[in-house]
C-alpha cells in the first residue's frame, strides 16, 4: 500500500466578523513585542535552569514534551529537551524512562545514533538534552518525495544497521525501529533516536534467572514488529530489530509496507505466509537481503551481523581504519550506569520526590577512579590530552569532552563535568586491560601528570583482566 498524506477538507465560506476597534497605543506597543509561543500554551518558561532558550513546541505525549532549544552559554546552539512530568508517571512508566536513559547514555559514542547531551530534574520535572535532529524523519521524507534511488536508500540503510550492530554489541535492543524514530541532521545523516521502548541485556538476564537475551514484552508497531514479537513468545531482541532492518529497506525502496492491514490478524496471517510483493524495479541483491531479513523464523532469519558481511550493503560502505576507542569494548569490559555529564544537582533533589533517579549512578563493577579539580572544566580537559601525549598513550577526543587513552592493551577513558562554580568532577575507567594493573603501574603516572590540576582522587580501582 502506497503511503499519501490527505489533503485537509476545504474550508466552507463564512461571514467575516466586523473588525474590532483599534486598541490604545500603549496596547499597540505591547502587542508588538515578540512573545514566546510557550507563555500561551504551556507552563514552561522562556528560559530553563539558566542554561537554555527554549523554542517551539516539537511533539507530546501522554507525560512528556519535546521542544526545540538553544544553549545560552554556547551561542545559541541548537538542542531538543524532552520534558517529562513525573506527577503524570507510574511504577510501570518509570523504568522506562531509566532504561531510556541509560540506553542513550550507553550509545552516545556512535555517530548515528541521537546523543544525550545532559539529564537535569527537579521535584516536579525531569528533563532530557539531546542533540537536535534539523532534517526531520525519514517517514515524512519518503512520503512528501516518494521512493528513494537505490543508492540513497542504501546509504541510510547502512547507517541504520551500523548504529544497531553498537547497540547489540552494547547490550541495548530497541524494539521499536521505524522510519519515524530515524532522523536526520543537518549533514543528511541519519540518527537512531526513541529510545522508550528499548530493553537493556542485564535486565533481561535478572529477569529470566540468568537466560541470556531472551525478552517477553510485546511492543513496538505492528506493521515493523517481528512475529515472534507480536506472538508473545521469547525473542531475541536483536533478530527482531534485523525483521524491522527488512521492513524499513522495504519502504525505503517502494514507499510502501510489506505488510500494512487495519485487520491485525489478516496481517499476522500475511507476514506468517510471507505474502508480500517487492516491486520490480527492486534490485535482485537488494530482494534478496529484504527477503531474509522478512524471514518470520528467526532461526533461520538473516542476522545483522550476515547482512553487514553481504557485498550489496558492502558496496560504498566506509569502515573506520582505526576503531574508536569509544567503541563496543568498552561496555562489553564493564558496564557502566554512571553518567557524569548527567549528575548535578538536581538529580540529588529529583532523589526527595517522584521518579527515583538513583539508578543511573550505580556501576555495575568498580573499575573506575575520580578526581576533583578547581580548574574550568576546559582546561581540566586540555590537560588531560597534554599528559596522554606525553605518557605516549593514544589520545582520541569524543563526544561531550570525553577523552580516550589508549597504550598497549590498556584503554582508559576520562569524563569530566562542571557541577559548580570552579568545581569539576572527572573520572577515569578502564575500558579495556587489567584494572589492578593499571591502579599499580598507570595511575602513579598520571597522578603524577594531573598534579597540578587535581584537588583529590576518589575511588578504588578492581577488576580484572580483560
Amino acid at each position: 500500500m502506497t503511503l499519501r498524506r490527505q489533503s485537509p477538507p476545504p474550508q466552507q465560506d463564512a461571514p467575516l466578523p466586523p473588525p474590532p476597534p483599534p486598541p490604545p497605543p500603549q496596547q499597540q506597543q505591547q502587542k508588538r513585542r515578540p512573545q514566546n509561543p510557550l507563555n500561551r500554551s504551556t507552563s514552561i518558561p522562556e528560559t530553563l535552569l539558566n542554561k537554555y532558550r527554549m523554542g517551539r513546541l516539537l511533539g507530546r505525549g501522554s507525560f512528556a514534551k519535546v521542544f526545540a532549544a538553544y544553549t545560552i552559554a554556547d551561542g545559541d546552539k541548537p538542542v531538543a529537551i524532552k520534558i517529562i512530568d513525573k506527577t503524570k508517571t507510574d511504577s510501570i512508566m518509570e523504568p522506562k524512562i531509566i532504561c531510556e536513559i541509560k540506553a542513550m547514555r550507553r550509545l552516545q559514542h556512535h555517530p548515528n545514533v541521537l546523543r544525550i547531551l545532559e539529564v537535569m530534574a527537579t521535584k516536579t520535572k525531569i528533563f532530557i538534552v539531546m542533540e537536535l535532529a534539523v532534517g526531520g524523519d525519514l517517514f515524512s521524507k519518503v512520503v512528501q518525495r516518494g521512493r528513494m534511488k537505490e543508492s540513497g536508500a542504501r546509504r541510510y540503510f547502512q547507517q541504520l544497521v551500523s548504529a544497531l550492530r553498537f547497540c547489540h554489541e552494547n547490550g541495548v535492543a530497541h524494539r521499536d525501529v521505524k522510519p519515524q524514530n530515524l532522523l536526520l541532521d543537518g549533514d543528511g545523516n541519519l540518527k537512531v533516536s526513541d529510545f522508550g521502548l528499548s530493553a537493556l541485556a542485564e535486565a533481561a538476564e535478572a529477569q529470566n534467572g540468568g537466560v541470556n537475551g531472551i525478552l517477553h514484552t510485546a511492543c513496538g508497531t505492528p506493521a515493523f514488529t517481528a512475529p515472534e514479537v507480536l506472538y508473545r513468545r521469547g525473542y531475541d531482541g536483536a533478530k527482531a530489530d534485523a525483521w524491522s532492518c527488512g521492513v524499513i529497506l522495504f519502504f525505503f525502496l517502494s514507499a510502501s509496507l510489506p505488510f500494512d492491514d487495519s485487520n491485525l490478524a489478516l496481517m499476522y496471517k500475511k507476514i506468517h505466509r510471507k505474502q508480500y510483493q517487492i516491486p520490480a524495479w527492486v534490485s535482485k541483491p537488494a530482494r534478496f537481503i529484504v527477503h531474509q531479513l522478512l524471514d518470520p523464523n528467526p532461526q533461520t532469519r538473516m542476522s545483522i551481523e550476515t547482512l553487514m558481511n553481504h557485498p550489496w550493503f558492502l558496496n560504498k560502505y566506509q569502515t573506520p581504519s582505526q576503531r574508536s576507542l569509544f567503541e563496543s569494548e568498552y561496555s562489553k569490559s564493564c558496564k557502566f550506569e554512571t553518567p557524569l555529564s548527567s549528575f548535578n544537582a538536581f538529580d540529588i533533589i529529583s532523589m526527595s520526590s517522584g521518579l527515583d533517579l538513583s539508578g543511573l549512578f550505580e556501576a555495575t563493577c568498580r573499575k573506575e577512579k575520580r578526581f576533583t579539580s578547581t580548574e574550568r572544566l576546559g582546561r581540566v580537559i586540555e590537560r588531560v590530552k597534554e599528559v596522554g601525549e606525553k605518557l605516549d598513550y593514544r589520545v582520541e577526543e569524543g563526544k561531550g569532552g570525553a577523552i580516550g587513552l589508549a597504550k598497549g592493551k590498556l584503554v582508559l577513558l576520562f569524563e569530566a563535568m562542571e557541577i559548580a562554580e570552579k568545581m569539576v568532577v572527572a573520572e577515569v575507567r578502564v575500558a579495556k586491560g587489567c584494572g589492578i594493573e593499571f591502579e599499580e603501574v598507570h595511575l602513579v603516572e598520571l597522578k603524577n601528570g594531573l598534579g597540578d590540576i587535581v584537588l583529590d582522587w576518589h575511588g578504588d580501582l578492581t577488576g580484572a583482566a580483560v
